[in-house]
Order: structure tokens, then C-alpha cells, then sequence
């Protein structure tokens, strides 16, 4: 009875178009005062709003996501695209080239999907436009693209599937690598495709070999901080959470010593932005947590896994099962607010199957990232389209090859678990 009112509140809520983290709240509450009115448990939804916050590894996502917001502020992401398109040359689809591998150093700093389509759709897309791609396309390729941002570490949701299981960020960061560069070089291989179909040429070279060790010199600044911030991490020198502090400070650095594009109404913006987006994302996580602990009261998680292990003893199936269904609540439900309602639910299950919880995180993460370009919440897709200014269901259409491509390597990394889990047991960890 509890966990009928609890999800049918949360979900009316949902259907009257209520921000899912007063949904969650909200179901939550009404659970307190109808089955518990005169617990001490009622104490428990203000007092897991704050505990849950109140976490040094979820520092690190305010952080990074301030990190990505300077890139854009200073110019350091403009140079980034700068070399992809240097090295891309003429070949067919060029600039489109320069644009995935542009989003994929991108999100090797921010960590947050619709950020990367933000700061790099707001230059790519136009310029893309300019060099006679459709921008139906242009918007579509972006929005794809930056899937790899919550995958290639670090990723916001990583740290936020860390603190919520109780598993090693670093070994998720780790695990992350080699799944954003199999989506990546997925994207690569379809814009070739598409682009050589439709014509669409890169911009040729001003000049030979030292010219584009030029461009890559001046965007060396932006290339060193993937280094700082991930080398730092690996190198055992600080945590995630610290790393990202560094990046901050190395983006103020140099943006304002050595670039000198960051003023002070340009950092006062980030800060604001910043600040905003994460006080979201810390309320979220509280209404979800609590959420989560009713559930585990409840014994739901107990429950479900029980019902899946009667349908089939099959570790494959149950990841498939499992799967479908994250990628059906991908279409309706952002990304953290996944990580933090069914990573509870789904760990102890595939953990029976016989899966690492830290192999799994990664391969919700991925899956969840194919859910910025599916309908109706599509974030990525929305984002491109206000930067591309073109009919949303254009960009659904354009946008479908990228999708079949990324849940082919979804599809991979499901059938050969050691392209995520082979790094982290070669480095030890």
C-alpha cells in the first residue's frame, strides 16, 4: 500500500508537469503524514535533505560544473575547436569531425552533456551552417556528440552513482574511458558516412604540419587542464572532489592571466550559473534519497529483484531487462534523477546476477546519456535546437542514425564487459 501511494503521487505529480524534485518530496511527504503520522520518522525527509547534501565527493559536482561554465566564459573551449578542425582538414564531414572530437575533450572537463552542447552548438553549429551543412544536421550532431560528456570523465553523474551506491568514483572515471571513445568513434564514422553522402567538405588547411602544431600550440593551455584535473586524480595526488577545485582555479588562471578574456561580470555570470544549476541538482538529490530510503523500507528493491530472478536466471537477460527499461525512463526522466531513484533498486539485482556495481555504473551512465537524445525530455536535443533555431522535429529525424549508433556500442559494452572493465583492473585499481 505504501509503495502505491509513493509512486502514484510521484507520478501524477510527474503528469501535471511538476518539477520531479518536488514530486519526489511531495510523495514522500504524503507517506510521512497518511502512514506515519506520529513516528519520529517523519523527521527522517528534513533530515536526509540535508545529510545528503552534506557530502565532500558531491562538493565536486558544483565545482565541475563551474569548470565547464569558465571554459566557455574564457575562450578555452573556442580553442579547443580550433585544433579538431586543424587536424580534420578536408576530408568529407571535416568540421563535423572537429565538433565530436571538440565535445569529447570538452566533456573530459565538464562532465555535464547539456553543457557541452551549449558552449560548443554556440560556435560549431553557426559555423557549420556558414560551410554549408543543414543546421538541422549541425544541431543533430552536437546533441549527439555531447552524450560522451557525463561518460568521459570526469561525469556529474558518476559522482552522484558514487555517493549514492558507495563505489570508487575514481574506478568509474576509469571505467568511463574507453565507452566514451567506442561512442565517439561510432559518431566519427557516421558523420564520414553522412557527410561524404551529402557533400558536406571541412575547411581546408592555411598551411602545412607547422601550421597545425601552431593551432595546437595555442590551445595548449586548454589541453593541459584535461591532464591536471585527471592526472591529478589518477596520480593519487588529490580527490575528484579537489581535482575539480584545481580545474576552477586553473581556468580563472587562465583566462584572466594568460587569455585575458575573463572579467569580472563574466566570472560573477559563471558563479551565479553555476550556483543555480547545482542548488537543483543537491535539492534533487535529497527528495531522492529519502525516496530511496522508503522504498528500502518497504523492501522494494528486495521485491523486484525477486520478481526478475523468477523471470530468468540468465545474467545477459536481466542486464537486457534492466536496460530497457533505464532506457524507457531515459525518454522521461533526466539523468541524475535516474542514477539516484533506480541505482538503488537495480545494484543489489545485477550484483546477484553476478556484475560489478562499478561496471554497471558505468553502463547506466551510458545508457542514461542516450536518453538526452530520445523524446520527450531529449535535453541535448532541446538545447542544440534553441542554438540551431530549427524545428525540433527536424532534429529528432537527423538525429536518429547518431542514436542507433550509440545503443550499438551500449549493445557492445553489454556483451563484452571488458571494454569497461579492462582498464580499471590493468592500472589495479
Amino acid at each position: 500500500m505504501v509503495a502505491a501511494v509513493l509512486f502514484s503521487t510521484l507520478f501524477g505529480a510527474l503528469l501535471v508537469t511538476a518539477p520531479i524534485a518536488i514530486s519526489l518530496i511531495l510523495a514522500c511527504a504524503l507517506v510521512f503524514f497518511v502512514f506515519y503520522p506520529n513516528s519520529p520518522m517523519v523527521n527522517l525527509l528534513t533530515q536526509s535533505m540535508v545529510t545528503t547534501i552534506d557530502s565532500f565527493p558531491l562538493m565536486a559536482v558544483p565545482f565541475f560544473m563551474l569548470v565547464g561554465i569558465l571554459m566557455e566564459k574564457t575562450g578555452l573551449a573556442k580553442r579547443l575547436i580550433n585544433v579538431g578542425e586543424a587536424i580534420a582538414g578536408t576530408s568529407p564531414g571535416g568540421l563535423g569531425a572537429a565538433t565530436i572530437i571538440a565535445c569529447m575533450f570538452f566533456a573530459a572537463i565538464s562532465g555535464s552533456g547539456p553543457a557541452v552542447v551549449a558552449a560548443i552548438g554556440a560556435i560549431m553549429i553557426p559555423a557549420m551552417g556558414q560551410r554549408g551543412y543543414d543546421k538541422d544536421y549541425a544541431g543533430a550532431l552536437v546533441a549527439a556528440a555531447a552524450t560522451t560528456g557525463p561518460v568521459i570523465p570526469p561525469s556529474i553523474p558518476m559522482i552522484i552513482y558514487g555517493a549514492t551506491v558507495g563505489v570508487s568514483v575514481i574506478k568509474l572515471f576509469t571505467g568511463g574511458f574507453l565507452p566514451g571513445i567506442l561512442m565517439g568513434g561510432g559518431l566519427l564514422a557516421v558523420n564520414y558516412y553522412i557527410s561524404k553522402k551529402r557533400g558536406y567538405v571541412g575547411v581546408p588547411r592555411q598551411g602545412g604540419f607547422k601550421w597545425v602544431f601552431a593551432q595546437i600550440w595555442e590551445a595548449k593551455w586548454a589541453l593541459i587542464m584535461p591532464g591536471i584535473v585527471l592526472g591529478g586524480i589518477y596520480a593519487g595526488f588529490f580527490t575528484p572532489t579537489e581535482a575539480a577545485i584545481v580545474g576552477c582555479i586553473y581556468a580563472i588562471f587562465v583566462g584572466k592571466f594568460v587569455y585575458k578574456d575573463l572579467t569580472l561580470p563574466k566570472f560573477k555570470d559563471s558563479l551565479v550559473e553555476a550556483a543555480l544549476l547545482s542548488a537543483i541538482v543537491m535539492i534533487l538529490l535529497g527528495g531522492a534519497t529519502t525516496f530511496g530510503r522508503l522504498l528500502t523500507l518497504e523492501r522494494i528493491p528486495e521485491q523486484l529483484s525477486a520478481w526478475m530472478l523468477s523471470i530468468t536466471q540468465t545474467p545477459i537477460i536481466i542486464m537486457l531487462m534492466i536496460n530497457f527499461a533505464l532506457l524507457i525512463s531515459g525518454m522521461f526522466i533526466d539523468t541524475i534523477s535516474n542514477v539516484v531513484l533506480f541505482s538503488p533498486l537495480f545494484v543489489p539485482i545485477v550484483m546477484k546476477a553476478g556484475y560489478d556495481p562499478v561496471y554497471f555504473g558505468v553502463i547506466m551512465t551510458v545508457n542514461l546519456c542516450i536518453g538526452f537524445l530520445t523524446p520527450p525530455l531529449g535535453m541535448n536535443l532541446f538545447v542544440a535546437q534553441g542554438v540551431a533555431k530549427v524545428p525540433f522535429e527536424n532534429i529528432v529525424k537527423e538525429v536518429l542514425p547518431h542514436l542507433a549508433v550509440l545503443i550499438i556500442a551500449l549493445a557492445l559494452m553489454l556483451f563484452f564487459p571488458q571494454i569497461v572493465t579492462w582498464l580499471p583492473e590493468v592500472l589495479g585499481l
